[in-house]
């Protein structure tokens, strides 16, 4: 596997902006801007790629249907895109390996490595609640780009 060192660089050049896309069943992708950063799985501990989507999203229901994504960061001319496989877990997409209490925690964790910051967390999780929010994790099983 290729060093995430430069995929971290991009994320934080970039304020943890980066665009995911995932392949419909017609072969054409969906592609979304989100903010994103690198941080393990909280079940299989890989190094991942991170993010918090809304509950019924295309995005998300796409993740579901495929299982597998591409993250893509980048700054003027160079990019690092990682690939693999998804974990989610939320409220809709309970992981049995994680304990559902600790997904608060965990979507700020998130959050907070795709360089978010917050001055009422109460208030956040109180938000990600009502929004249904779900972590996605997409392992970094390919990493390519302008490395």
């Amino acid at each position: 596997m290729a060093d995430l060192s430069r995929v971290r660089e991009l994320a934080l050049d970039e304020h943890g902006l980066a665009t995911i896309s995932v392949a419909r069943s017609n072969g054409t992708v969906h592609s979304s801007v989100v903010n994103a950063g690198l941080i393990d799985d909280p079940v299989s501990a890989q190094a991942s790629v991170g993010f918090v989507a809304r509950g019924g999203t295309r995005k998300l229901a796409l993740l579901r249907e495929r299982a597998n994504g591409t993250i893509t960061f980048r700054r003027g001319w160079s990019w690092a895109s990682v690939q693999g496989p998804v974990r989610l877990i939320g409220p809709d997409d309970p992981d049995s390996a994680f304990d559902p209490a600790a997904l608060p925690r965990l979507l700020r964790d998130v959050f907070i490595a795709a360089t978010g910051s917050h001055d009422d967390w109460d208030e956040y999780d109180r938000v990600m609640a009502a929004e249904r929010r779900c972590a996605v994790f997409i392992a970094a099983e390919r990493i390519f780009g302008s490395l």
